[in-house]
């Protein structure tokens, strides 16, 4: 699988969407709404859980 987004980018995009909405996107969401963010965040992270913890945690 070919990613195109460091670990970083991924972990702040995450960030970033849960400032905006207030809360943890969605897996669905986030699927639908950019499918690049949520194919990087499943190259660096066992799942999209994992990947929105270590978000709000960072």
């Amino acid at each position: 699988m070919e990613v195109n987004m460091s670990v970083e980018e991924v972990v702040n995009q995450i960030s970033e969407l849960v400032k905006k909405e207030g809360k943890p996107p969605r897996k669905k969401e986030v699927k639908k709404s950019d499918p690049e963010l949520m194919k990087n965040a499943l190259y660096y992270f066992p799942s999209w859980d994992t990947a929105v913890e270590q978000s709000i945690g960072s």
